[in-house]
């Protein structure tokens, strides 16, 4: 049998091998098939084949050990899952891949990590367990969430360390100014010249006229005090109208007075007081101070072990930084208490300006005098109007337990507050307040709630107290937070008249901050032989 082929390829006929003509005819009218298209259908195939064939061969040889058979390999859908990203042009895609991952990592939030799981330490040895066990992706998953956790509770526990260490140093003495105190307390003992009568016989008469300016300033530091009376002394245009009123411990005062009968502060006149010298401070007028100071409760709680009933995973570390300075044993001290008491231990003066030890006067503090107080006894900077959490966004609910219902009843906790340090007292308007008692009132009332109205200090109960009484000045006389802020900006700082270096890191501390503390260094006498031999050296 042979077939004939039009030459139009529109028909076949088909014939015996004995010559005779088979009656069969196909006709292929319907079909219309050019050579050209022939042609070029061929082409494409013959280029076409040989790249399938190659592209094949290479995913069956990859994809053999990637699926559990070579029978899986091409009857499953294995095989279609490789082959048909490459051919589309998708070797791997990248959102499906995050997409996945992502939904293992949010299975394994919820989820317990495996106890039998050895987390590696670092993550050099998380790429060397990963290359010899092989793990999937939810073990790496497991593994990377463990990590994390355990850095994490690392870390915190370290902070936690850190500002407990930081607190301790902040409440020590350095071995530099002890030394200061005790080689001047000697001196006072051996040199006639260091017991010299402070000011001189002549010049008593200044310490009660209201034509003076009068600075107090109450510290057991004798290193402080000397930068605060030089510091001011040497920032007035008229120095010889200060007066400056030092209060000290009875331990403290023979130190004290040997350095300012030493080094005095010509022109300006300074007195140096005991506490045991003033005659108004007895137990009697100051009953609740005496009982801060010997209730063993208090003085625990003031001087104990700080990590004692805390719950370190129910706080954070700027709660716990607060906590800790509210602990601070200088809020048990009667020298920190002595301000309230100002209009009592000098009856004679009608203004005067209250300095902290750790400030520094850069600048003429005379205009203070002629601020109109408007029947107010304190001016004061507040401490409402910035947005830093550590001073400059203060209002009664960040010093107060509101929860106690007296504070709860007698308190706003959206009451602005206002900043110890600098402090211009009207002393003739404060004679016509309570506001001694008041304060006695409230020191009660939360030594009986066992300190669960406030914690912080000295600053609360004054709170309360000048209540009413406290007139605004401008916040460049006094800018606050250079013990706590490591951010500070240079310039303010420049600016400000009084700079206040409140807060645990005092720049006479290691722990102070080195751009701040040449701030208050330059007010310090490195050339004094005390001070050199004491080894407090300018850094």
């Amino acid at each position: 049998m042979q077939l004939h082929f039009s030459p139009s390829m529109r028909s076949i006929t088909i014939s015996s091998k004995n010559g005779f003509i088979d009656l069969m005819k196909i006709k292929v009218a319907a079909c219309h098939i050019s050579y050209r298209t022939l042609f070029h259908t061929i082409l494409i195939l013959a280029f076409l084949l040989p790249f399938v064939f190659i592209l094949t061969a290479l995913v069956t040889l990859e994809g053999v050990n990637k699926c559990s058979s070579f029978a899986e390999l091409l009857w499953s859908d294995c095989l279609g899952r490789r082959l048909g990203p490459k051919l589309l042009g998708r070797v791997d895609d990248p959102a499906r891949l995050v997409r996945d991952f992502y939904n293992i990592l949010n299975e394994v939030k919820t989820r317990e990590i495996p106890s039998a799981l050895e987390l590696p330490d670092s993550f050099d040895q998380l790429v060397s367990d990963m290359k010899s066990n092989q793990y999937d992706a939810k073990t790496f998953a497991f593994m990377l969430r463990g990590m994390m956790q355990k850095f994490e509770r690392e870390i915190r526990e370290s902070k936690f360390s850190e500002l407990m260490n930081k607190h301790f140093a902040a409440s020590s003495v350095p071995k530099g100014i002890h030394c200061l105190s005790l080689r001047l307390t000697d001196e006072y003992s051996s040199n006639a010249h260091a017991r010299k009568q402070l000011p001189p016989p002549e010049l008593l008469p200044t310490l009660s006229d209201n034509s003076y300016h009068h600075f107090i300033v109450s510290t057991d530091n004798i290193l402080a005090a000397s930068v605060v009376v030089t510091s001011t002394v040497q920032s007035s245009q008229k120095p010889e109208n200060i007066v400056f009123h030092v209060i000290t411990d009875k331990k403290t005062y023979a130190g004290m007075h040997s350095w300012f009968a030493l080094n005095p502060a010509t022109p300006a006149i300074v007195e140096v007081r005991g506490i045991h010298q003033f005659d108004w401070l007895t137990r009697e007028n100051v009953p609740v101070l005496e009982a801060v100071e010997n209730q063993n409760g208090i003085r625990n709680y003031y001087h104990g072990n700080h990590f004692a009933g805390t719950n370190l995973s129910d706080t954070n570390p700027y709660k716990f930084a607060s906590k800790l300075q509210a602990r601070s044993p200088k809020y048990i001290s009667l020298l920190n208490h002595l301000r309230i008491y100002i209009p009592e231990l000098f009856p004679n003066l009608d203004k005067v300006v209250f300095l902290d030890d750790d400030v520094v006067v850069q600048r003429d503090l005379s205009p203070l005098w002629e601020i109109d107080m408007n029947g107010k006894v304190n001016g004061a900077v507040e401490t409402c109007r910035g947005n830093d959490q550590w001073v400059m966004s203060k209002h009664f609910r960040n010093y107060f337990n509101f929860s106690h219902p007296l504070i709860a009843e007698h308190l706003d906790p959206d009451e602005c507050a206002w900043a110890y340090g600098m402090n211009l007292f009207d002393l003739r308007t404060w004679r016509t307040t309570n506001i001694r008692e008041t304060y006695h009132t409230w020191l009660k009332e939360n030594l009986r709630s066992n300190l669960t109205m406030w914690k912080l200090g000295t600053l609360p109960p004054a709170l309360i107290a000048f209540k009413g009484h406290v007139h605004p000045i401008d916040p460049s006389w006094h800018m606050l937070g250079l013990g706590y802020q490591n951010k500070t900006d240079i310039e303010s700082v420049r600016k400000a008249a009084v700079i206040h270096f409140n807060g645990q890191s005092k720049p006479w501390l290691q722990i102070g901050f080195d751009h701040l503390r040449p701030f208050w260094n330059k007010y310090v006498n490195y050339t004094n032989d005390f001070v050199r031999n004491c080894h407090i050296l300018d850094s």
